[in-house]
């Protein structure tokens, strides 16, 4: 039997039909392949890059990023792919201007300490290091006490912002700082009184204290070490902080021990 006109002329629409669809679909370009593993963005400064491990990664910057830096722990812990771009110095311009571009709507974790050097916590250390009649450590101070009260809070608020924008999925964690001292100067060349020491400390609560606010409006997590690093301090007989060291670029950082003291802290929140 021979088939109908009409049967013929749909076949040759359905071809014609199929042939373009065909055609169409193979023009468009394959959905890029994501990893399933999740990613992991560290931001920050250099408590975050893991400056006073003596040990760090040949990458061509001078932001002496570490292996036994906290991120690098927490994403080998967790499975998740990480991306380090914390770096050491860096303040809350270098986070938006130089390391924000690593987030995205893929992100799914982001670590962040950010907000000593904004504060000039190295100056004020360096000024309290010298003997009292060379340094005004108590004018330094009241100057870093006086930045995160009336200033930081704001440039904080615009880094968390950002940080969301780009990153919506992300769960944020924001990592604040120990205290220092323990109320004892055990190194020499350095002349901390017990006065100085106190107030320094309370400096460091004060700028965790104003940065877990500000993280918590914004609905992040944050990461208090102070309690898990009490009795580790500078000169304790078990140092998770480095005092007065050899480069000075070492001091007052978190050793080894420190870091993974913070790994632990922060994967009982991102893991």
């Amino acid at each position: 039997m021979r088939p109908h006109g009409r049967s013929i002329a749909a076949l040759a629409v359905f071809v014609v039909v199929t042939a373009i669809a065909t055609e169409r679909a193979s023009a468009v370009p394959p959905t890029p392949y994501r990893s399933m593993v999740p990613s992991y963005v560290a931001l920050g400064d250099s408590f975050s890059s893991g400056v006073g491990t003596r040990a760090y990664r040949d990458d061509g910057s001078n932001c002496q990023r570490s292996d036994a830096a906290f991120p690098v722990l927490v994403a080998e812990r967790v499975g998740a792919e990480l991306t380090f771009v914390a770096c050491n110095g860096a303040d809350i311009d270098d986070v938006v201007g130089d390391q924000l571009a690593q987030l995205d709507g893929g992100t799914r974790h982001v670590t962040v300490t950010v907000g000593g050097n904004d504060a000039g916590f190295s100056t004020v250390l360096t000024d309290c290091a010298t003997p009292w009649w060379a340094a005004d450590c108590g004018g330094r101070i009241d100057g870093a006490q006086a930045f995160i009260t009336d200033v930081l809070p704001d440039r904080l608020d615009v880094l968390y912002d950002e940080m969301r924008r780009l990153a919506p999925h992300a769960n944020v964690v924001i990592v604040g700082y120990p205290r220092l001292f323990m109320g004892e100067d055990c190194n020499a060349g350095t002349w901390f009184s017990p006065g100085e020491q106190r107030d320094l400390n309370e400096t460091a609560d004060l700028l965790d204290a104003t940065t877990e606010a500000t993280a918590t409006s914004h609905g992040f997590d944050f990461v208090d070490p102070r309690s898990a690093f009490t009795g580790h301090a500078v000169c304790d007989d078990e140092e998770w902080v480095n005092g007065l060291s050899d480069p000075v670029s070492e001091s007052f950082h978190p050793n080894p021990v420190g870091q993974r003291a913070y790994a632990d802290l922060v994967d009982d929140v991102v893991g």
